[in-house]
């Protein structure tokens, strides 16, 4: 009933959808040389041979499929591969980092025109969804179409499971079409078997599994000459509010911490320009990464707003904070910088991360702040004693290398599906 309604209000609000897809062209939201997609047009031919379909909302999760994709090709070495995202990062991070015979495409808007449009010049013989973006026309016709649909890193959070709860029979009518369902944690499946998926399971999170970020060697010397001799942290992926507190943070520290310079990368670059004009009026002497700079002497506040260098600024800082987690909810993914030897810290606000945000704290992986006057306490307390500093880093990189196997244990599960792959010409 409920999905019949959907599909109703979606195909009646075509001209509600394309002004609503129009403001997100002129918000920079999509892209407008590749929009067709959105529509379910693709963008290049079908490839011959069996064709497996992974789809992730945006870039947390694209970047945990990169390291399944890479699995997939070894085990599956005449399999096309096809991701979907459906955010312009994404988009953009996938085309530096996608091995050869991958490709990527804009998910269809979930109106059924576009859906069956994607489907059927895609014909995918095996799909993995990840994480928790359950779009109903998209997953009820690919389930419809016979072939295996498989939620791998799956994510329902105590909220989304709150929401889904209060329509039983439609989440549950989607959540059948899966032939397998894999939860993050063990919470994660225990709240899709109540909402319906009676077989889900965890083998762990697959964001463990993910490679460290790449940090390009000539860019990164660039840096350290920039910076030699200076105290320098980081606070990561912010959002709107996080910016003006990482300001605040310098301003308390730079009076006992000669030549601190503060290192922002705004979660979404596009930003930059606004973030700089904010902390300039402030008083802050700002550079920006995007216009060409580097920092130099005079430099309170370097904002790097480019896309695919975090790695790099993850390399350079000893000290990072996690953001959206403190004037924004969910948090980020804190394995990132642990990865690559940061001291990691993050704000309360931690519900898409909660389990790995607790485990962490427990393992002295990672410092949880409470709000802005903690958060300069604890950088400062990390830049003053850098073999606390260094131990942290130590128990982060640890933690973020002791899961590692989720990746064995999944393809594991995938492997019947796997060999079950047909000459990939498609069903109907």
């Amino acid at each position: 009933m409920m999905l019949g309604l959907y599909r109703a209000m979606t195909t009646l609000g075509a001209p509600l959808i394309h002004v609503y897809l129009g403001r997100r062209i002129k918000a920079g939201k999509e892209d407008p040389h590749r929009f067709n997609e959105r529509l379910g047009r693709a963008a290049m031919a079908r490839p011959d041979g069996p064709l497996i379909w992974l789809h992730g909302a945006s870039v947390g999760e694209a970047m945990s499929l990169l390291t399944l994709i890479n699995r997939l090709k070894t085990a599956a070495p005449t399999a096309n591969i096809l991701i979907t995202t459906g955010t312009v990062t994404s988009a953009r991070m996938l085309a530096d980092r996608l091995p050869k015979g991958a490709v990527h495409q804009y998910v269809p808007v979930d109106r059924m025109a576009y859906v069956r449009r994607f489907l059927d010049h895609w014909r995918p013989d095996l799909t993995l969804w990840a994480e928790s973006e359950f779009w109903p026309n998209l997953l009820s016709e690919t389930a419809a179409r016979g072939k295996p649909l498989i939620l791998v890193n799956g994510r329902i959070s105590p909220r989304s499971f709150k929401g889904w709860s209060r329509v039983p029979k439609f989440i549950a009518g989607l959540l059948g079409g899966f032939a397998l369902c894999l939860g993050q944690t063990e919470g994660d499946a225990e709240r899709l078997r109540a909402l319906g998926a009676p077989g889900a399971r965890s083998v762990g999170n697959l964001k463990f599994a993910a490679d460290p970020l790449p940090a390009d060697a000539a860019r990164l010397a660039d840096l350290r000459a920039a910076t030699t001799g200076r105290p320098v942290w980081l606070a990561a992926s912010t959002w709107a509010g996080e910016e003006a507190i990482a300001w605040r943070v310098h301003q308390d520290l730079a009076p006992t911490h000669s030549g601190l310079l503060t290192i922002i990368v705004p979660r979404h670059p596009n930003r930059g320009a606004e973030i700089a004009a904010q902390l300039a009026a402030q008083g802050g002497r700002v550079k920006r990464r995007a216009v060409g700079d580097l920092p130099d002497a005079g430099t309170d506040v370097y904002i790097a707003d480019t896309m695919g260098e975090l790695g790099v600024f993850f390399t350079l800082a000893p000290v990072v904070f996690m953001g959206k987690s403190l004037s924004a909810d969910g948090g980020q993914n804190l394995l990132e910088p642990a990865r690559l030897g940061c001291a990691v810290l993050h704000g309360p606000r931690m519900t898409n991360f909660a389990d790995m945000a607790a485990r962490m704290a427990i393992a002295g992986a990672s410092l949880p702040v409470a709000d802005g006057t903690g958060l300069s306490a604890a950088v400062g307390r990390l830049l003053r004693d850098t073999a606390e500093a260094d131990t942290f880093a130590e128990h982060a990189r640890t933690f973020a290398q002791a899961e590692a196997g989720v990746i064995d244990r999944l393809m594991a599960e995938l492997s019947p599906y796997l060999q079950r792959l047909g000459d990939g010409k498609g069903g109907a």
